[in-house]
């Protein structure tokens, strides 16, 4: 039996723009889609509930809720929800970088300390303000965990700003706020006193960093780290993009009430402003 993601594909081309938008919607959000009910895919996707039955009904479905309860019963069993058949072979560099992506993403899940961890996701979602310090290679990391927290939060902040200085944001920062200082190796001379200021003015700070950065961890109350290595010349951040996925989706649980009106407002607002393309 075909998955949701093949029966999709295959029908794509004859849908009407309005089932080819849910069918985009779909593509764009395929993990969260379990989450959704059917009035919510037709909202968020910008078409009506009768459309959203009409193209589950096209594509095999009695009722939008068989399509919910197939997905949940592949998550269950730990089938991939979409079809991806090809076996990653050899000694190729596409096998190798896969190999070592896989033994990246593993070290990190098996290193995590859920005491730990729980302890902040509860500051995250507790803090008077969140800065997120990130420079050089950690900058457009540190910008991703900053758009993924603020669909949960309000009050989020990366510094520094492109072509500022931190002392004039520094000297607001007090205990009631959390840094996360993105410390990934050839960091810039400034994060270790950087890192001593705030834990000196009673700070609290989360280091993200690679596992080898033994000589900041101790800077910082809390530390998740994620390996960087690579196959060839360039460090791969694909772990520590994984790790801010996993702090975004349980911020967003311990703070699910508010994080969910947060999020359908923020989807109003799309709409209001017709800032994304629906394809």
């Amino acid at each position: 039996m075909k998955q949701l993601d093949e029966r999709l594909r295959s029908h794509y081309a004859h849908l009407s723009p309005q089932e080819q938008r849910i069918a985009d919607f779909v593509f764009d959000h395929f993990d969260d889609l379990i989450s959704y009910n059917s009035a919510e895919l037709a909202r968020l996707s910008g078409v009506s509930k009768a459309t959203v039955s009409r193209l589950f009904k096209r594509l095999g479905y009695e009722k939008y809720k068989d399509m919910r309860d197939e997905l949940r019963v592949l998550r269950q069993s730990g089938m991939p929800l979409t079809d991806n058949r090809d076996a990653v072979q050899g000694n190729t560099l596409l096998s190798r970088h896969y190999k070592q992506e896989m033994a990246n993403l593993t070290q990190w899940v098996n290193s995590i300390d859920a005491r730990q961890f729980g302890e902040v996701i509860q500051a995250l979602s507790t803090a008077r303000r969140i800065f997120i310090i990130g420079m050089r290679n950690a900058y457009p990391v540190a910008l991703h965990l900053r758009q993924q927290l603020l669909q949960a939060r309000a009050q989020v902040q990366v510094l520094p700003q492109p072509g500022q200085t931190l002392g004039e944001e520094l000297v607001d920062i007090t205990p009631e706020d959390v840094v996360v200082v993105m410390a990934f190796r050839r960091r810039p001379r400034l994060i270790r006193p950087l890192m001593q200021q705030l834990q000196q003015n009673g700070v609290p700070v989360l280091a993200l960093c690679e596992p080898q950065a033994q000589g900041i961890i101790s800077l910082a109350r809390w530390q998740l780290c994620a390996p960087l290595d690579s196959v060839s010349a360039f460090d791969s951040y694909a772990s520590a993009m994984s790790l801010i996925n996993l702090l975004a989706n349980a911020l967003l649980h311990e703070m699910l009430s508010h994080g969910r009106q947060r999020i359908h407002h923020i989807a109003d607002l799309y709409q209001q402003l017709d800032e994304l393309e629906h394809r």
